[in-house]
């Protein structure tokens, strides 16, 4: 090892000064090292109301909490070892003064001074040791620390022990953290045995010494729900559960809540002298997840009956094993709906109520807020989740969909968020196929026409009112949304060229202020290929902004089927049923001319046709009925759509628009109407016939019945 250097300095150097300081100094000026932190903290946890909790912030004082939390889990420790049935716990009116009482057997009186003024005293060091049963002790008092630190933290700690196998009893008085102590002398007692701890927390030490009277009836209830069968009252008021964590969670959720198990696991291990030993842990778990939440998930946690408010090892564990089993069952449906999990669509809306007993845990500090990894508890845990889970998922199906839906969900508004930046951009771009309306100052007043075909758009060009109207074709049959993505979508140049031309961006929703034209109207032929492109286009456009149907501004165009020549006029019917009605009228008919298509609608037809002020609006009717029959219609499974078509006992409303599938099928749809607004007055006279060449133009075509 090379030699270290010298250091020079200069004149004389003064030593440091060493003291010793007894264990009541240390205690009341390191407070933090064995109760936390000495100042208000924020505290995210939950309080008791009369029927349930509330989940909420408290201003809470670690180390005050801690100081009271020693005595009750003395008590508990004594439960642990079959001696204790009750606990009752008093808190004064004025909040400062704590007494908590169990009927245990106590323990020798010539040892009371020491417990509760030593450090390091006690009776749980001997970690290997088993109890009658061959099992390791489980306590929650490992170090001998914890009442000794709250007497020395007291202002007044009075204690009276009845020792049930001497059958004698005595109280101590210890003032101002120990400082003085008063003693009565040994005297037999009748009636319960135990210890019945009486105390004012210094005033100097904790800085305000009134003790939250809701933290600490918590403390009681949780100590109630962690060992169903123990009694505890506070001011009187009593507490027994008995089914312990189960009911917690119900309290927390009592539509959701459900026991996801329960485990006993025994391990084998050697104690420090090599003797084999046997260890036992006690894990229950319960869950409630509410489908429709999607707050952050929350867990709530003992071990050996004290909160981890910090989580953990088992909070880590049981957590990722409940995702990871979900994950791996829901894998192929995941494959088939194109869809990923994150960890959040499983945990959104879910409480975890965790219940541990177990031997010698360890924690990261003496507040036990965190427990640490133990190999025998990981094995129990493993174990405990794979049975565990594969009974959940088989009770939950319903569960498992709603997973599902959260992920499908997710995933569309993640989608739709990268649709709605790509959107706004093919705003920006000019539309080369729009034949656009010219008006500039109010666009309120346009409308945009959608027709079926090149041909149907040279007869809307000339026919229309160049300053409020406008057209864009289609070629063929536009997409099926409902069986397509986002991304398809967006590659639709069709589909991004009418968004364009409205103003419209998907993913974001449609303002009339935002909007290039007011109205939208479907001009599709009279067939059924005509009705297809007209339910698809619905389908699109309630799939994405159903607002718009709210707004009146999705319509529908009645093209006239025929043009009937009179010896003076051409008027127009919509349907066989309006041509026979004008027959019976007496009208002297020349000929009449079928329309088969937009196309060989003729220049007059054309304006008839435009010069209506509204046309056929479409109104949702049931919001709910609605996504249902565009789901049947458009959707992913045939057998929805088979079971429509072979259901023709149903009678609907002539009046309702046809929606469709892509295979040809065609039902009425009770969900969507549609309401015919009144045309103009111009254009419901009858129309003379200007020239001989515009008569002309009406023969040519096909005739399809000459008036006798």
């Amino acid at each position: 090892m090379a030699d270290i250097g010298t250091v020079k300095r200069r004149g004389k150097t003064k030593d440091a000064e060493i003291e010793s300081k007894d264990q009541r100094w240390h205690v009341r000026n390191r407070l933090t090292l064995v109760f936390g932190s000495n100042d208000i903290e924020d505290l995210e946890t939950y309080t008791y109301t009369d029927k349930g909790v509330e989940f909420k912030t408290v201003p809470f004082h670690q180390a005050k909490s801690k100081a009271i939390e020693e005595l009750l889990d003395n008590c508990i420790d004594e439960y642990y070892r079959g001696h204790v049935t009750e606990i009752h716990t008093v808190l004064a009116s004025d909040g400062k003064t704590v007494t908590v009482r169990d009927n245990g057997i106590g323990f020798p009186l010539n040892k009371v001074e020491q417990v509760y003024t030593e450090f390091r005293t006690g009776s749980k060091f001997k970690d290997e040791e088993t109890d009658e049963k061959g099992f390791l002790h489980r306590t929650l008092g490992q170090n001998g620390l914890g009442a000794a630190a709250t007497c020395l933290t007291s202002d007044l700690f009075k204690v009276t022990v009845k020792h049930y196998n001497s059958g004698k009893e005595q109280t101590y008085t210890f003032t101002d953290g120990a400082l003085k102590t008063a003693k009565t002398k040994p005297k037999a007692f009748k009636g319960a045995s135990g210890v019945e701890v009486e105390i004012q927390l210094s005033k100097q030490v904790y800085k305000d010494n009134t003790v939250n009277s809701e933290l600490l009836r918590k403390r009681i209830i949780d100590l109630a729900y962690n060992n169903p069968g123990l009694t505890f009252t506070f001011n009187k008021e009593k507490f027994l559960f008995k089914k312990g964590v189960l009911e917690l969670c119900e309290r927390v959720d009592p539509n959701n809540a459900q026991l996801l198990g329960e485990e006993s696991y025994v391990y084998e291990t050697t104690n420090v002298k090599g003797k084999k030993v046997k260890g036992k842990i006690d894990l229950t778990i319960a869950v409630a997840v509410d489908p429709d939440s999607d707050e952050r998930e929350r867990f709530i946690s003992f071990v050996n009956s004290t909160p981890t408010y910090d989580g953990g090892f088992h909070h880590d564990k049981a957590k990722r094993l409940f995702i990871n089993a979900i994950k791996e069952k829901l894998e192929r449906q995941a494959k088939k709906e194109k869809i990923s999990f994150v960890d959040n669509d499983i945990l959104a809306g879910a409480t975890f109520v965790i219940g541990l007993t177990m031997p010698n845990p360890r924690f990261e500090s003496q507040t036990k807020r965190k427990l640490v990894r133990d190999l025998n508890l990981e094995k129990c845990i493993d174990g405990f989740m794979a049975k565990a889970m594969d009974k959940f998922i088989r009770k939950n199906k319903d569960m498992m969909e709603a997973f599902v839906e959260r992920a499908k969900s997710r995933t569309k508004y993640q989608v739709l968020k990268e649709a709605s930046k790509k959107g706004k951009k093919l705003k920006k771009q000019k539309v080369e196929k729009l034949l656009d309306a010219n008006e500039r100052k109010d666009r309120s007043k346009c409308t945009l026409f959608i027709c079926e075909g090149d041909s149907a758009i040279g007869g809307l060009r000339s026919a229309r009112n160049k300053l409020y109207q406008g057209g864009i074709a289609l070629r063929g049959k536009p997409m099926n949304v409902s069986q397509s993505t986002i991304s398809d979508i967006l590659e639709n140049q069709e589909f991004m060229d009418i968004t364009a031309s409205v103003g419209l961006t998907i993913g974001q929703p449609a303002e009339p202020k935002d909007l290039r034209y007011s109205k939208i109207v479907f001009l599709a032929d009279s067939d059924v290929d005509g009705g297809h492109i007209n339910t698809l286009l619905t389908n699109f456009f309630y799939h994405f902004w159903p607002e718009l149907f709210d707004q009146g501004a999705i319509q529908l165009a009645k093209a006239p089927l025929f043009e009937v020549v009179t010896d003076k006029t051409v008027e127009y019917a919509e349907t066989p049923d309006e041509l026979e009605s004008m027959k019976k009228k007496g009208v002297k008919i020349k000929e009449i001319h079928r329309n088969k298509g937009l196309g060989e609608m003729s220049p007059e037809a054309w304006k008839h046709l435009l010069q209506r002020e509204n046309f056929t609006r479409i109104d949702v009717v049931d919001k709910k009925n609605a996504r249902q029959m565009l789901h049947v219609c458009f959707g992913k499974d045939a057998n929805l759509r088979k079971d429509l078509l072979m259901d023709s006992s149903s009678s609907r409303s002539s009046e309702q628009i046809s929606v469709s599938s892509t295979s040809g099928g065609q039902r009425k749809a009770k969900a969507l109407t549609t309401k015919a607004a009144p045309a103009k007055k111009a254009a419901a006279k009858k129309a003379p016939v200007k020239k001989a060449s515009a008569a002309k133009k009406v023969t040519k075509k096909k005739t399809v019945k000459k008036a006798k």
